[in-house]
């Protein structure tokens, strides 16, 4: 009897033994693929920080510099002393855009998110989708003729409404999702109160919905912050913006490695800022309702 016990004892501890190796090689393996997955995209991260403090030598140097080089400020310097190239100005006009594009997105893309969601209008939903899916050059020349008749060529409102081909789909995808998580009955409780459909939507769809708004919002902010191409064409001088000063620094007969390097840290900088000021009500809305699968 008392072999039997101990063969047994001996299994369940040889079992646990297996299971606790088995997790350790599984933890081992996830975090193996997790910086297989980040070192890429850290060191293009870290290789723009430490092209920023090189002089024009050291950073087209061959083979690279990693370590071994002199640090210097001239390349961000060289972003607010130089008359021709206004990078505080085009810092002013991408916030500006960036947050009227969003803020735009936000009002006509939450109504159409809930009129998706709780009206079933696929139509709505299909051209939504559609402009998210062309390419965003398809859309350029008409805008570009659009605005010119108008003379908006060169005007914020021109930059905020090409913008909403980028902000208003996210917007709306993200939220439809959302609002199809609402319970109904606390929306027919609301009607039963005497709130028709618009004071529904703002006193209790949206409140419910706060996160998933805020996640959306960052989200459209950032890619109407790092959009360039619409930038580039539709501006002249007043409205440039800081992906279009990175490309001032591109030259036909030579780059400033430094230079692009510098503008682009400093225009990383805010949206990282505001990722990890926020990173929590990012997670909670695309995990609430935002990415469904």
């Amino acid at each position: 009897m008392s072999a039997t016990v101990a063969t047994g004892t001996r299994a369940v501890a040889d079992q646990r033994q297996r299971s606790g190796l088995a997790d350790w090689l599984r933890r081992i393996a996830f975090y193996a693929l997790v910086i297989v997955i980040l070192v890429p995209f850290l060191f293009v991260f870290y290789w723009m920080i430490i092209n920023s403090f090189k002089t024009l030598v050291d950073a087209q140097a061959w083979p690279p510099k990693f370590f071994g080089f002199t640090p210097t400020l001239d390349n961000y310097r060289a972003l607010f002393q130089d008359p021709s190239n206004p990078f505080l100005d085009f810092t002013i006009n991408s916030l500006i855009i960036a947050t009227g594009a969003t803020v735009l997105g936000l009002l006509l893309g939450l109504p159409a998110a809930y009129s998706i969601a709780r009206y079933k209008q696929n139509g709505l939903g299909l051209a939504i989708l559609t402009a998210r899916i062309m390419p965003g050059i398809s859309f350029l020349v008409p805008l570009y003729i659009i605005f010119s008749r108008l003379g908006m060529i060169d005007t914020y409102a021109s930059l905020i409404i090409s913008h909403l081909i980028v902000t208003m789909p996210i917007i709306v995808w993200l939220m439809v999702g959302f609002f199809e998580d609402l319970p109904r009955e606390l929306e027919e409780a609301a009607r039963v109160d005497g709130a028709g459909i618009v004071g529904t939507f703002v006193r209790i769809s949206l409140p419910l919905s706060k996160a998933g708004i805020v996640a959306s919002a960052i989200l459209a902010f950032i890619f109407s912050w790092n959009n360039f191409m619409f930038s580039l064409v539709l501006t002249s001088v007043n409205t440039k913006t800081l992906p279009v000063a990175v490309f001032n620094f591109m030259g036909y007969s030579s780059i400033n490695y430094g230079a692009i390097s510098a503008a682009a840290a400093l225009i990383t900088l805010p949206v990282i800022v505001l990722v990890l000021f926020v990173q929590r009500h990012i997670v909670q809305g695309l995990t609430a309702g935002g990415i469904k699968g």
